[in-house]
């Protein structure tokens, strides 16, 4: 089944970007071919700005004529972040940014959209700074509200919402209008994030994410995910099931946050789909990865179906509309998430205003 109601949102006025050019070669940056692009070009950032906690990038690299890594000092967590980045097909003027996150291992396995799907290679034609955030394996991308021995110290939330924007909206020269889109537990976060900062995104894309976190089936969701998979605590991430942390970070209750968003939420039913075939492009290798594919996955996306029609439900309710995606197959795997982001983009752009 397909719900699709659109909605065009308001268009918030462009941010000044960089107030002054840096001066000299950040270090770290290496060479690159000719470009169109003042940042590949001149292999220097625009500026080196710093965020309210001191946050700041202290390291830059050139990968290619497209793209380059910066090492994120965060304050909050008292480490440097890896940050992927990805310029516009037109880099001239300042542009837009999409922030593209990972599922629940972070982008530090090989389950990441550079290692499994098309999704740079579909983006490169438009006119959009790709921002790939690489850390926060089993985090949830969320504020824990204590360090975890295990997955360590997570801010995540204050990383997405008050210390990298600034940084990349400075040191690229956007127009600081920005769109988000996440899988799977990240799915849950992209949602998060735009109810926790306010008019900081214009558009989010979710696939194959839970928006509940604080009810009975929610809360068993992330504890499975942090817990069993992660090796982590979740009494260190939001403390006792139920708690007002559970309550705040769950964007099923506080889904009133989502309004004015272009948004596009999808899922599958964890039936097998035209990607779960023996040794598929899109498929996990061997009779053994195929049965967990369809069996694991497959409960997985029937979970998170579950909870895609309750959030569609409750927007219903609140006269929020949205794009939904029911998909009448799919497992939780790539090659539907490939799929999703490309179906999902024209929302997407109408927030960015491309």
């Amino acid at each position: 089944m397909r719900r699709h109601t659109r909605r065009r949102g308001s268009r918030a006025a462009a941010m000044i970007a960089a107030t002054a050019v840096a001066a000299g070669l950040m270090s770290g940056i290496g060479t690159s071919t000719a470009s169109a692009d003042p940042i590949i070009d001149s292999k220097s950032l625009l500026a080196n700005p710093v965020s309210e906690d001191g946050s700041k990038i202290v390291k830059a690299e050139v990968k290619d004529s497209r793209s380059l890594r910066l090492h994120v000092y965060s304050a909050a967590m008292d480490q440097n972040i890896i940050v992927d980045v990805q310029r516009p097909a037109d880099a001239s003027v300042p542009r837009p940014t999409l922030y593209l996150l990972n599922g629940a291992g972070g982008g530090e396995d090989s389950a990441s959209w550079v290692a499994k799907t098309d999704a740079l290679q579909f983006l490169s034609d438009k006119n959009v700074n790709v921002i790939q955030p690489i850390g926060g394996a089993w985090s949830y991308y969320t504020d824990w509200i204590h360090d975890d021995p295990v997955v360590g110290r997570n801010k995540w939330k204050t990383f997405f919402t008050e210390e990298l924007p600034p940084l990349v909206d400075g040191a690229l020269g956007t127009n600081g209008v920005n769109a988000i889109a996440g899988l799977s537990t990240s799915g849950t976060t992209v949602l998060a994030l735009p109810i926790a900062k306010p008019g900081l995104y214009k558009a989010v894309a979710a696939y194959s994410g839970c928006a509940q976190t604080s009810d009975a089936v929610g809360s068993e969701f992330v504890k499975v995910t942090v817990e069993t998979w992660g090796g982590g605590d979740t009494m260190n991430m939001w403390g006792p099931q139920g708690s007002e942390e559970w309550v705040k970070n769950d964007p099923y209750v506080n889904a009133e946050g989502l309004r004015g968003l272009d948004l596009y939420i999808s899922t599958g039913n964890g039936l097998p789909g035209p990607y779960d075939t023996l040794n598929g492009p899109y498929a996990l290798p061997g009779a053994y990865g195929l049965a967990n594919q369809i069996v694991i996955g497959g409960v997985i996306e029937a979970g998170t179906n579950y909870c895609t029609h309750n959030l569609a439900n409750r927007l219903n309710e609140l006269g929020i509309p949205a794009t939904f995606n029911f998909r009448p197959n799919g497992t939780h795997s790539w090659g539907y998430w490939q799929d999703e982001l490309k179906l999902s983009w024209p929302t997407l752009a109408r927030g960015l205003g491309l």
